[in-house]
């Protein structure tokens, strides 16, 4: 390797200007971008397309990145939580409120489902929509309000005993 670098900042070949197709040189930038990339769930084509490299030039330079494929998310994941507490520990309020969004998402996480709430428990059933009763009209849901009188109030308690009393005949 060299110290000359092309007008991208990416390191030139020693093998430059020869016989060939210069060698592909692999750079921390593309490291992080495969690792990135890994964690986002991009197949290798994908990611070899986005380097502008073969697939056999990606598994040749980057296969210890590849090799943690399954591991990927969990390690961004985890380099995130850490930035953000950082800048929690300096006392900056969008990290704190950028922690607490990422430990939710973490707890959901660890739920294994999307939209639990933190502390409930296992068996809960929260995630279920409860069905939707049916809505009245303005005279039915009169003569319902009716049907049902106010007992705090002296004419509603009055009105009750008054159904109350036709219905026992």
């Amino acid at each position: 390797m060299t110290d000359n670098f092309d007008l991208f900042g990416d390191p030139v070949p020693t093998n430059h200007g020869g016989r060939g197709r210069p060698q592909h040189v692999p750079t921390q930038e593309n490291r992080n971008r495969v690792n990135m990339l890994l964690a986002c769930g991009w197949s290798n084509e994908r990611i070899a397309a986005a380097l502008r490299v073969t697939m056999p030039t990606l598994r040749k330079h980057y296969f210890s990145e590849l090799k943690y494929r399954d591991v990927a998310r969990d390690r961004l994941d985890a380099s995130l939580l850490m930035r953000a507490w950082d800048g929690v520990q300096k006392g900056n309020v969008s990290a704190i409120r950028m922690f607490g969004h990422l430990l939710d998402r973490n707890d959901l996480m660890n739920f294994g489902q999307a939209g639990r709430p933190r502390g409930a428990p296992a068996g809960d059933k929260s995630d279920e929509k409860p069905a939707k009763a049916e809505k009245l009209g303005k005279k039915a849901a009169a003569l319902a309000a009716a049907q049902k009188p106010d007992v705090g109030t002296a004419m509603g308690e009055l009105m009750m005993r008054r159904q109350q009393a036709g219905t026992s005949h």
